[in-house]
């Protein structure tokens, strides 16, 4: 939805006016890039290991912006004929007509845009893919971000609401289209919420750095936002023996008010935690996963290892019977540690 509303941000906030199809194209480009989930129809492990690949790399866009110039281009053909038939005699605006070579420049726009925006989150993207497998997130908003969807969502409301206002009921007559004031004002919004969610950002790292964590110092940290409290963040610690997931209040740069750090140790590393991550699903987890943890369990002459990522798993979350790894990864194995399945799990406690 992110993506749908900020493509049609980008095209009302003034490239609509100078040709047609252009809020078409920039939705559909803007969208393109998640047609990746496809994957996850033929196989679950196939899709977690290609999602946010080729479709969100930089040498992909190309591609995305060539399929949503295709679709507009049907559109406009089906739209162009059945104009024909019912108004001959129309005379076309300039800004009626698409202009091709403008609207291929901005569908790029668009999916760029796309790339952006999952760059902005805690999930990340692998812009030089398959160059580089290397993931990166700048980790300043929640992959659902309701601030975000607030100001887009009024900056296209906003507009056509007040348009009907002012019209006269049962007008037909044609107007350029509008709403470049409110698109502004939404992309203006956002910019200066990824201002202050960096500054938050750095503060909650900072402070993270400056403590020491059952009498070890840290080795690494990161702090990633909630979706609900934009005034808390979740930290995680990586020391030598273990990792600390703590919550952050960067304004008052205040680390664990409340006592609820949870310390999780680095399991030991053993021949079916190496087997499984040399499995297929096992390396594109890895490759993926910031603080990633593995447990073992064993069913008879199968052992079942479940990998999951730290930075998903809140510290304020103390119940055993909410979800505390909303994402992880399960690869099966027999007694001579051949894979015998794997998937991605929505595990449960």
């Amino acid at each position: 939805m992110t993506h749908l509303l900020t493509g049609a941000c980008l095209s009302r906030a003034g490239f609509n006016r100078k040709t047609a199809l252009a809020t078409l194209t920039m939705v559909l480009a803007a969208e393109v890039p998640d047609a990746d989930i496809l994957w996850y129809f033929k196989d679950p492990a196939m899709g977690f290991a290609h999602h946010r690949g080729f479709t969100h790399a930089f040498i992909g866009v190309p591609l995305d912006a060539a399929l949503a110039l295709g679709a507009a281009w049907f559109y406009w053909r089906f739209w162009k004929s059945r104009r024909l038939t019912h108004d001959r005699e129309h005379v076309w605006q300039a800004w009626e007509r698409p202009r091709w070579g403008l609207l291929v420049v901005l569908a790029l726009v668009a999916a760029l845009s796309h790339i952006l925006l999952d760059f902005t989150n805690n999930y990340g993207v692998r812009p030089f893919f398959p160059l580089s497998p290397h993931w990166y997130s700048w980790d300043i908003v929640y992959i659902i971000e309701p601030v975000m969807l607030t100001a887009l969502v009024i900056g296209l409301v906003g507009p056509a609401l007040l348009r009907l206002i002012n019209e006269e009921v049962g007008s037909t007559h044609i107007r350029k289209p509008g709403g470049g004031g409110g698109a502004i004002f939404a992309m203006l919004c956002i910019v200066a919420l990824w201002g202050v969610r960096d500054y938050e950002h750095r503060r909650a790292v900072a402070a993270l750095e400056s403590l020491s964590y059952e009498q070890e110092d840290p080795l690494r940290v990161s702090a990633y936002p909630y979706w609900i409290n934009p005034f808390e963040w979740h930290g995680v610690v990586e020391t030598k023996d273990f990792f600390a997931l703590v919550p952050v209040r960067p304004a008052e740069g205040e680390v664990d008010p409340q006592g609820r750090m949870q310390i999780r140790y680095k399991p030991e590393e053993t021949p079916v935690t190496m087997a499984a991550k040399r499995s297929y699903l096992g390396r594109a987890f890895l490759s993926w996963a910031q603080y990633p943890m593995v447990e073992v369990e064993e069913h008879g002459d199968a052992h079942v290892v479940r990998m999951f990522d730290l930075r998903y798993v809140d510290p304020n979350n103390t119940s055993p019977s909410r979800n505390p790894r909303p994402l992880g990864m399960v690869v099966e194995l027999d007694r001579d540690l051949n894979v015998i399945d794997e998937y991605p799990e929505r595990l449960t406690r």
